[in-house]
Order: structure tokens, then C-alpha cells, then sequence
């Protein structure tokens, strides 16, 4: 494992989208091509499957220095509701672009950290956005906890609002650990909120924990998930730390480059936790991710109904993703689209009535071949494709970045088809980067992403 580790240890993205970000083209793209985009798959799709929201919520009240996502760090409370009034206006203009009332199968909230917002906050926010429309039947809404500060009130006004899932940024519980991450959270708040959710009714409880963090031992990420299987969260989220401090503003700094676990032992950090996740009853979902066979995540896995997007995992099947709030992406299957990510140039944008657009990426026929083989990929362990998709020359050239992992054992295929083997698991995105041809084209010198292993 040693010797597969040292050679595919290589900076990849995590293919929560193709093109992944920092290849999107600026060419044709613009607000029009954006809102045309987007009201096509609209107009097309909303009566049979709905859309999607994420709303994110960028303040904390501490910064974590694992975190790579775009927050700002503040005590003042004062900023939730006119933050709150904004995503609001901004929802207020896209239903201004849709030819009927929009059926909602899916909202995320995520951060930052959502529950630094007040629950008549939260109240304020959701109401505002489902007043105008329809729910599907089979919804599924979920949010991001932090188990300090999320109080029963919260779990219990969100639950009122349609709310049945959540998660729980868990991390680790290892005190050098946390105290190098700065991220101080006892057992006994994540049994807690664990506990209140179980009560109040929530359907599927997940824990997030993070894999590689500084300080990390085989015998405290063992103390870590031996915890966690004593609360049996219904999901469990076992991500790879990504450790991009050239990001800016992303707060990596709070611990050395020599602090992080080497890869060899990252991976079998990751080995350990999946060993004992699958002796106690969890199934591997996807990248990074575990669920118990009564959870609708497991079922979709094993039926073909998995999806993935911006939000990550999901069981929803929405081609419509819409981004609301500050720095949040949008994904209309054929576009993508995204804001601003100053809080500040935000709300301008919405004070003087302008999509808070900063970029954005109109996908091209292979574009779009090419995220249907990796999405089926990152689903399912497997893909197949037309004669008519990819040129013999296409597949020969393909062929050869597949050769190295077939002889490694890691996957097998044929001329339309594709098998990721268990042991080629640990391995999916570098398989994937396989199919990427705009990462292939652009010869940047930039650091760009994390590393796969």
C-alpha cells in the first residue's frame, strides 16, 4: 500500500463538479447566458424533480484552522438580520426569472457556522423562501450544526420547518488535536445535541470527522470513532484534511507543515476508521462517507440512485442548484455560476438590485460527457460510455492513464465500461482525474488543491 500511496499522492480536486472551479472558462459566460442556462433546466425539470437549494451562512464566533471554507469570525450578532434580509432579496430576484412556482426538494444550510444565527433567524430565513413555493413529497432538508452552540431551540424550530437531517462537525476529540485545530468540543455537547435531535425526531443524525488533521494517531483517531459508534449517528462523513494554507483567508496556520501525519500514516488513519466503521455496522458510501443500512443514503447507493453535487453526497436527484448567499455556487446541469465572496460586496450587490455574480462556466458537450462519467464514478465505483462519446483516439489515449491503475489492481475495464475494485477505493480521484481533460490542458504552475491520498 506504501508503494501505491507514494505514487499516487498527487495534488486532485474532489469533483464536486467538472470543471472543477479554477478551470472554468470566462468565455461565454455572463448574467444572460447565466439566467438562460438556468430557467432552460428550470423549466424543464422543476415538475419532475424540483430544485435544490444551499443557503450558506458564513459567520463564526472562532475560527477553526482546519477550515477552508469562506467565514468570517465575529461575536456581533447584529449582522444576522440584515445578512438574512439579503439572501432573502436574493431569492426574491430569481423567482422574477422562473415561468412557474418552484417545487423545493432540497435546502442545505451550511457555513461558516449556520447555527451562530439565531433560531427566529432561521425561522425568518426559511419562511421567507418556502412562502413562494411548493415542497416535494419526498424533501429532504438538512443543516450544518456546531455542538456548542446549537441549543434545543434550533434543532427543535428547524425540525417545525421541514428540517430532518443534520450533521455534526465532530472532527476529533483528541484535546491536542483539537487544541492545534481550535476547535475545543467536548463528548459531552456532541452526545448532547446527538441526543436532543434523537428526541425531537430527526431522521438521520450525521457526525463529521476529519482524517489527516495535525497531531492525528492511529490510537486517538480509534479513541475518536469508538465514541462516535457509541452515539450511532445514522451517516458518518470521514473526510481527508485538506490542507490548502495558500488559500487566501482559508486560516491554516495554526500549526505546522511537520505537525500533519505523513501519508503512509493519513492512510492508515483512514484504513483504521473504515475497519471499525464496517465491524459495527456501516457500509462505505461514495468518497469519505458511511452510512447504516436503514439510511436513505445507503439505499441510494445500492439502487443507482446516488448523486453528488456542490453540497456533496445526496439522495435527491435535482438538476437545478441554487446558490443563495454569500460566496455560494450554482449549478443549473449545464452552467455554473458563482457569488461574490466578500460579505460586504454581497450585500451591495443586493442593496442596488444586481445578481451578486463573480464567475461562472458554461459546460460544452464534452464537458458535460466527461461529468457524467466522473459523477458515476464518485456514485457508484463505475461508469460506461457510447461508442459515439469518446473518439477511438480519445479512448486509446484514455486507455493508457487507465493502464497503471488496471495493473495496480485498483480497476478493470473494457472498451465502454469501467469497474472501480475495493482496493481501488482510496483511489477515486485520482481515477477520475483520469477523464479530466481541463486540468490535462492547463499546465498551471499554480497549487490549485489538496492532495488525493
Amino acid at each position: 500500500m506504501n508503494t501505491l500511496i507514494d505514487k499516487y499522492n498527487v495534488p486532485g480536486p474532489r469533483y464536486t463538479s467538472y470543471p472543477t472551479v479554477p478551470f472554468w472558462q470566462s468565455d461565454g459566460f455572463g448574467e444572460n447566458a447565466w439566467l438562460s442556462s438556468l430557467t432552460d433546466t428550470f423549466r424543464s425539470t422543476n415538475t419532475a424533480t424540483g430544485i435544490s437549494l444551499y443557503i450558506h451562512l458564513p459567520y463564526c464566533e472562532s475560527l477553526c484552522t482546519f477550515c477552508g471554507c469562506n467565514k468570517r469570525i465575529t461575536k456581533n450578532h447584529q449582522v444576522e438580520k440584515p445578512y438574512i434580509q439579503a439572501v432573502l432579496k436574493e431569492w426574491e430576484m430569481y423567482l422574477k426569472y422562473f415561468s412557474e412556482k418552484p417545487q423545493i426538494t432540497e435546502i442545505h444550510l451550511g457555513g461558516g457556522t449556520p447555527s451562530f444565527f439565531a433560531p427566529e433567524m432561521l425561522d425568518l430565513l426559511i419562511n421567507g423562501i418556502v412562502k413562494q413555493t411548493s415542497i416535494s413529497t419526498d424533501y429532504e432538508f438538512s443543516f450544518e450544526g456546531h455542538p456548542n452552540n446549537t441549543s434545543y431551540q434550533h434543532l427543535k424550530t428547524l425540525y417545525d420547518l421541514g428540517f430532518k437531517r443534520v450533521s455534526f462537525g465532530v472532527q476529533d476529540y483528541d484535546p491536542i488535536v483539537q487544541k492545534a485545530i481550535h476547535r475545543i468540543q467536548p463528548f459531552e455537547n456532541v452526545k448532547q445535541v446527538t441526543e436532543w435531535s434523537r428526541e425531537i425526531g430527526y431522521e438521520s443524525i450525521s457526525h463529521d470527522l476529519v482524517f489527516g488533521l495535525p497531531f492525528q494517531q492511529i490510537s486517538s483517531i480509534q479513541d475518536t470513532i469508538s465514541k462516535t459508534i457509541e452515539l450511532q449517528p445514522d451517516r458518518l462523513a470521514f473526510y481527508s484534511y485538506a490542507h490548502v494554507p495558500w488559500i487566501k483567508g482559508n486560516g491554516q496556520r495554526g500549526f505546522r507543515d511537520e505537525d500533519l501525519p505523513s501519508a503512509a500514516l493519513k492512510r492508515q488513519l483512514y484504513e483504521t476508521g473504515r475497519t471499525l466503521f464496517e465491524e459495527n455496522g456501516y457500509a462505505e458510501i461514495g468518497m469519505d462517507h458511511f452510512a447504516l443500512p436503514n439510511d436513505s443514503m445507503y439505499k441510494a447507493m445500492q439502487n443507482g440512485t446516488l448523486n453528488r453535487n456542490f453540497m456533496g453526497y445526496t439522495t435527491t436527484q435535482t438538476k437545478v442548484l441554487l446558490g443563495l448567499g454569500v460566496s455560494s455556487i450554482s449549478d443549473s446541469w449545464t452552467a455554473f455560476s458563482q457569488n461574490v465572496k466578500d460579505i460586504d460586496e454581497y450585500q451591495t450587490m443586493i442593496e442596488n438590485d444586481q445578481l451578486p455574480i463573480l464567475k461562472g462556466h458554461i459546460l460544452t458537450d464534452e464537458d458535460l460527457t466527461i461529468r457524467q462519467q466522473i459523477l458515476d464514478i464518485m456514485c457508484q465505483f463505475a461508469t460506461s460510455w457510447k461508442d459515439d462519446e469518446f473518439s477511438f483516439e480519445e479512448r486509446q489515449v484514455l486507455f493508457e492513464k487507465l493502464a497503471g491503475f488496471k495493473q495496480d489492481g485498483l480497476l478493470t475495464y473494457d472498451e465502454n465500461s469501467l469497474q472501480v475494485n475495493p482496493a481501488g477505493r482510496p483511489f477515486i480521484r485520482n481515477i477520475c482525474m483520469a477523464f479530466d481533460k481541463r486540468m490535462l490542458q492547463e499546465n498551471t504552475e499554480r497549487k490549485l488543491f489538496s492532495q488525493t491520498v
